[in-house]
């Protein structure tokens, strides 16, 4: 039987419908502060479920939503953005009177469209997202509220609910929620995904290969592999449902084919100057007090590599150049939305920040980029994933992204736990780094 007895409390029951790994994370984390959770996921896993909580007391697991919605004061649908629609139309209008309803997903626009359609007239909604994944350290992190249709009174205490996350709020609307987070994360995770599929592509794993070691490389590697270990879902929706996101997607493939391009034609006048020009409006404002976020040497100890970090390769580093000619081109500057970032976001600004603020290096990208043939297989194989992932997405589908993310993660998943460990390791200190700074810059 669930437990009832806070009902008759002052203290509000938690719902949580869709137990995922962010919605596992948040039931753990609001029944360890002392909130009883009812939670819910798909009617098959309700015995699955019932016996991995059976020694949770405050975490009770229900057969649907239906019994979530009835009983819960403040109800989290922590489900994938595809399915928002259909699942708010089943279970919101059992929403218990007075209730306040929120959501967990990666794009806002059909989430709040399924809550104020599907949802009665009297439920608030405050919807939420927590700006990681589920297996980081929440304190410090960004954690985005959205008042939507919902008092004063009722922000405050979802914000009391949640504040045992120790995170930091961001108080945002739906549409700059979905502006923001298609800024920092739609391009970053195609980069690294089309990495992934470029190196599947070639048949290679790249810590195996002695061209890929020092800290840039270590960069790319973790964080590719660390994406490939989540399920797909948490990267299509964000692509394909938050319209911000397609022009992201679309420009840094487009970046990425046409630096190609002048670098095989070897028209050395017209990349130099791209290359400046993006550099000069990304990084150009920056204070000549401003510290690099990151450096190679810093990020060097992070390889899955046994290949010693000074047998490195010089790089065309097509990837980061691509970035930042795409936030160029867009007219992004991604330091603007540093209060709420993603761990792996800001690991990509660094990386990026330091190639283009490091003349040599710079300099050195360049010439390889235009002059060596090295990486230019590999440079090939990333152009033609970029935009695969674009034509995806642009098409709307999620059938294709399931399997090309799925076929990718098969070849890379024996090494997925040394590269989350690694991962896990490496936000950790970019964190502590970046903690002050991203706040001043």
């Amino acid at each position: 039987m669930p437990n009832t007895s806070s009902q008759t409390s002052t203290q509000p029951c938690v719902g949580i419908i869709g137990m995922g790994d962010m919605g596992r994370m948040y039931a753990r984390r609001l029944s360890d502060t002392g909130y009883t959770i009812y939670a819910c996921d798909r009617e098959e896993r309700f015995t699955e479920l019932l016996e991995e909580y059976k020694n949770a007391p405050l975490i009770n697991i229900l057969k649907n939503g239906h019994y979530v919605s009835r009983l819960s004061d403040y109800i989290i649908y922590s489900v994938e953005a595809e399915n928002i629609d259909k699942i708010v139309a089943t279970y919101g209008p059992s929403t218990k009177l007075g209730a306040i309803v929120g959501g967990q997903t990666s794009c806002k626009a059909p989430e709040i469209a399924a809550f104020e359609a599907h949802l009665p007239a009297d439920v608030e909604i405050v919807s939420c997202h927590s700006l990681h994944g589920p297996n980081v350290d929440t304190r410090g992190q960004p954690l985005v509220l959205i008042q939507h249709r919902a008092s004063d009174k009722s922000l405050a205490l979802v914000k009391s609910i949640l504040s045992c996350f120790n995170s930091q709020f961001v108080y945002l609307t739906a549409a700059q929620h979905d502006k923001i987070t298609a800024d920092t994360q739609a391009a970053t995770h195609a980069a690294f995904m089309s990495m992934g599929v470029a190196w599947h592509a070639n048949n290679q794993f790249p810590w195996e290969v002695p061209r890929y070691v020092g800290g840039i490389e270590n960069v790319k590697i973790n964080i590719s592999l660390r994406i490939y270990s989540n399920k797909w879902h948490v990267y299509a929706g964000l692509a394909i449902m938050n319209p911000a996101a397609h022009n992201q997607i679309l420009q840094y493939a487009k970046s990425v084919t046409e630096l190609f391009t002048l670098m095989i034609e070897h028209k050395e006048d017209d990349f130099r100057k791209r290359i400046n020009s993006a550099r000069d409006y990304v990084f150009g404002g920056l204070p000549e007090s401003h510290e690099l976020l990151l450096s190679d040497d810093l990020l060097d100890k992070f390889s899955l590599s046994n290949v010693p970090a000074e047998a490195r390769t010089p790089n065309s580093h097509l990837s980061l150049l691509a970035m930042v000619d795409c936030w160029w081109k867009l007219g992004i500057v991604p330091y603007d939305h540093m209060i709420c970032s993603t761990p792996l976001f800001r690991i990509w600004l660094g990386v990026t920040e330091y190639l283009f603020q490091t003349p040599t290096l710079l300099e050195e990208c360049i010439n390889v980029a235009l002059e060596n043939d090295t990486f230019r297989a590999d440079d090939l194989e990333f152009t033609m994933a970029a935009r695969s992932w674009s034509e995806i997405i642009t098409f709307n589908n999620f059938d294709l992204y399931q399997k090309r993310f799925e076929m990718t993660q098969r070849y890379f998943s024996p090494r997925f736990a040394d590269a989350t460990k690694l991962g896990n390791e490496m936000i950790k200190t970019i964190f502590e780094k970046t903690k002050q700074q991203k706040n001043t810059v």
